[in-house]
């Protein structure tokens, strides 16, 4: 992988994708190269390197050892711990300012699929397009309770974090969550909002929150831009094993 030095994501955003990149697909199972290689490599700073490398650290994807270098921190996925961040947070995670456009709301019959995964014979659907430095990046399509659909759209969801409008004004409170992370097409209604080639691939989220009794609160489908998107993962290392 390249870095793209017109792109408007920090150099250290891109490099630090490219490394987990490289994890994720075994080039780095060990240690990793030094900051001289990265730097030679991707042709960037020093600074650049180690604020990528950082980042990684603090995730617990590497680790440091003295006087050795730096290592893939291995864990177990099933021991991995998730956290519950919402697009907004993600994209500040990224460094870039987060926006959204409220597309389209309404009351519906929702899918077949949709109706088996939340057991919905009604919902309310919610589209907005999700920008990252006034960029479009992504399409969010979220099916909600209707009771609880109604509430939301009477707040202004323009630029609304709908966790925070969720939890903070309807009182929901999330007890657990399951995502599936894959690629796909957009919905052919969907392509005019963002600039992906006709047959090219979106980055495809699918998000089912549950409340305390484990109802359903919410389904999400979000489909972004994948050269623009970090989908990131926060990491507790267990001491002691």
């Amino acid at each position: 992988m390249t870095l793209d030095f017109n792109s408007s994501l920090p150099l250290h955003i891109q490099l630090k994708s490219s490394i987990e990149y490289k994890i994720s697909n075994g080039v780095y199972s060990d240690q990793i190269p030094s900051e001289r290689q990265f730097m030679e490599e991707y042709n960037v700073s020093r600074s650049t390197v180690r604020e990528a490398i950082n980042l990684l650290v603090r995730e617990g994807v590497l680790e440091k050892r003295h006087g050795k270098g730096t290592f893939v921190s291995f864990k177990p996925i099933h021991e991995w711990l998730g956290n519950l961040s919402s697009t907004t947070e993600t994209i500040y995670q990224m460094g870039m300012r987060p926006g959204a456009k409220l597309i389209t709301h309404y009351r519906t019959i929702p899918p077949a699929y949709i109706q088996e995964k939340t057991g919905f014979s009604e919902a309310y659907f919610i589209k907005r397009l999700r920008y990252a430095d006034d960029i479009a990046i992504g399409i969010e399509r979220h099916y909600y309770p209707v009771s609880i659909g109604e509430k939301l759209i009477e707040h202004d969801l323009d630029n609304a974090t709908l966790y925070d409008l969720l939890e903070n004004e309807l009182g929901m409170n999330f007890a657990e969550a399951s995502q599936t992370i894959r690629s796909g097409e957009l919905f052919e209604e969907d392509k005019q909002y963002l600039r992906i080639p006709s047959h090219g691939q979106a980055l495809i989220a699918e998000r089912i929150i549950k409340g305390a009794t484990r109802d359903v609160i919410e389904i999400e489908e979000a489909f972004y831009r994948s050269d623009m998107y970090n989908f990131k993962i926060n990491l507790s290392r267990k001491f002691g094993s």
